[in-house]
């Protein structure tokens, strides 16, 4: 192993130990319990099988056959959840062919950042992830179930899900992937109407076109967002089927994977002999290998967060430091836009997850020894899955890059370090994510142009007031104040001034997420200016500087003025009610910071400890 991985490792299984101890205390004794049918009283058992036919009651009622729990992000208006239509009747029918039974559980909402970009509605973006996972745990509360299949893609869904699963970690749970839409225009040329755009050079009707030119299908977005993140990260993790993440969706193979993890499923219950529960799958070494998978590719920012209150989930105390060693010590060696040109299906094509695990296997820098869906070591994800006669079969994926300008080499990294950068200062904590970063932009200093909302920022871009050097900061925009909201509206106008030749950055306590591109973005900053953060204190004005190199993050004025400076604040009524907003106030206000996982949860060490 690479002594940077190994040594991030040892340190949080240490720093974990208490809290992973108790997690698995209480893994044996929900297993003690079960299965839990048989704790169900007559009345009980007959309410949950009611709706079954004959022979799926027998199966019940005999305690011997497992029932296999659906729990689906299904809607017919996001593309990348449509195909999950289909997936509850393939599923059934795969696990009666093995003697068992599955029932649908539950569904959970799905958001589409997307759509929300700069809408009321995205301020309920990142809490979703919290609700989600109650909505699954929900749906798993009945006691029915001996194993679980997840049905989710996008950005805080997956998350979502597999905090839910963790908190059941008695139970084996495989998540199922829909896979990405094909390939429409080029992201780059869609990144390039959007800045005409903003600058006024082409109307809304040119804008809409290139815009349905690229989400123009069922799947997943092509770029290299959250979603997509959330697909890598997982199969790393050993949570699909190995190969299973980039299969187009309405395909032979990805139909046949689906029936593949249904039947997988059945084998990993507590009624067989390979039992599995994903509370001892996911360990630390684990979630080191779904760190540095998201590192290597120039992955989404979000994981930043949804990584650590995933791993707290377990009982692992994960932080940002561990973030930037990792990545000091993780090569880039993706290229999917926004860090290159390439989408995610050339990604697949160029030899996709399979490559990329056997390249970082190879180079000691993903550890082997692991558990996971398929059965025990992670080299069985060097394997590809194809149909061969209409049978499912997993073969070698190839040995070398098919395009090494998409996938390349630990010897001819895109970057030698992971594209993350977290920094630190006297302005507080922030991640900057470096992979897509031009050469020139890593360190900018500048005086600050202080906002407090998106829609103030465009208002000065569109009256020419941001022409000249400048770092840009947009504060209450983090957990507490306004559920930290994506911010990409402001790309464009940003990459236009950019593009002029003014340095240019951006620092905020809210999103950019996994489209962060060319800009420097400061991201994340914690505390949060609700929260007494620092960024409260800056005034228009201040020299501000922002460093990818050294990791620095600071306003550039004398320290006694600065701490003497009464924090600013911001009138956020109208962030409290509208779309729902005024439903979630309550909790919003219970989440934690955002190098806490930004989590309104199980994930303080509190509870933890008891």
């Amino acid at each position: 192993m690479n002594p940077v991985i190994q040594r991030v490792t040892d340190r949080i299984i240490a720093r974990s130990s208490k809290s992973r101890a108790i997690y698995l205390d209480r893994l044996e004794e929900a297993r003690r319990k079960g299965p839990h049918r048989g704790a169900l009283s007559c009345g009980n058992l007959a309410h949950g099988f009611a709706a079954c036919n004959a022979s799926e009651k027998s199966d019940l009622r005999s305690l011997t056959k497992a029932n296999i729990a659906i729990i689906s992000s299904y809607n017919d208006m996001l593309s990348a959840h449509q195909p999950y239509q289909f997936y509850p009747e393939i599923i059934k029918k795969a696990v009666a062919e093995v003697g068992s039974v599955a029932q649908f559980a539950g569904g959970v909402a799905a958001m589409c950042d997307g759509v929300t970009q700069g809408q009321p509605g995205m301020e309920l973006s990142l809490i979703s992830r919290d609700n989600i996972a109650m909505a699954a745990a929900i749906g798993l509360s009945h006691n029915m179930f001996d194993g679980g299949l997840m049905l989710g893609i996008c950005d805080k869904i997956v998350p979502g899900l597999l905090l839910a699963a963790l908190s059941f970690g008695h139970l084996p749970f495989v998540f199922v992937p829909a896979g990405p839409m094909p390939s429409g225009i080029p992201n780059k040329e869609k990144a390039r109407v959007r800045q005409l755009f903003a600058e006024g050079k082409v109307g809304k009707e040119e804008l809409l076109e290139a815009e349905a030119k690229s989400y123009h299908a069922a799947g997943t977005c092509t770029f290299y967002g959250t979603a997509n993140s959330n697909q890598l990260v997982v199969e790393v993790m050993g949570l699909h089927l190995p190969g299973s993440s980039f299969i187009n969706p309405y395909t032979p193979l990805r139909d046949e994977l689906t029936r593949a993890a249904a039947r997988q499923v059945t084998r990993l219950t507590d009624l067989g002999t390979d039992y599995l529960p994903i509370g001892k799958l996911v360990d630390a070494k684990v979630v080191v290998n779904g760190i540095v998978g998201l590192l290597a590719t120039g992955g989404s920012t979000n994981h930043t967060m949804h990584l650590i209150a995933v791993a707290r989930a377990a009982g692992f105390i994960v932080n940002w430091d561990d973030f930037a060693e990792l990545s000091q010590a993780t090569p880039l060696l993706a290229k999917i836009y926004p860090n290159g040109q390439a989408d995610i299906n050339h990604f697949q094509h160029a030899g996709g997850v399979p490559l990329l695990i056997r390249t970082l296997l190879d180079a000691g820098l993903l550890h082997e020894d692991v558990q996971t869906v398929a059965g025990f070591g992670l080299r069985r994800y060097t394997q590809q899955p194809l149909l061969e006669n209409g049978e499912l079969r997993w073969v070698d994926a190839p040995l070398q890059s098919q395009d090494p300008d998409v996938l390349t080499t630990v010897d001819k990294p895109f970057k030698a370090t992971g594209g993350l950068q977290v920094l630190s200062g006297n302005i507080g904590r922030a991640v900057l994510k470096t992979s897509a970063l031009r050469p020139g932009t890593e360190v900018v200093k500048a005086p600050a142009v202080v906002f407090h909302s998106q829609h103030e920022l465009e208002a000065a871009f569109k009256a020419g007031e941001l022409n000249k050097d400048c770092v840009v900061v947009v504060r209450f925009q983090g957990p507490k104040a306004c559920g930290m909201p994506e911010l990409h509206k402001l790309t464009p106008p940003l990459g236009v001034l950019q593009d002029k030749g003014f340095k240019v950055a951006l620092v905020t306590d809210g999103r950019m997420s996994g489209a962060s591109g060319k800009v420097p973005a400061a991201i994340h900053v914690t505390p949060e200016a609700l929260d007494g953060g620092n960024i409260a204190r800056i005034q228009t004005g201040d020299l501000l500087l922002v460093d990818g190199e050294t990791g620095k993050l600071e306003v550039l004025v004398d320290a006694a003025e600065f701490a003497a400076r009464t924090p600013a604040t911001a009138d956020l009524s109208h962030n409290l009610y509208g779309m729902g907003r005024e439903m979630f106030g309550a909790m919003r206000l219970q989440l934690t910071g955002a190098e806490q996982g930004a989590c309104s949860l199980f994930v303080t060490e509190e509870h933890l400890h008891g």
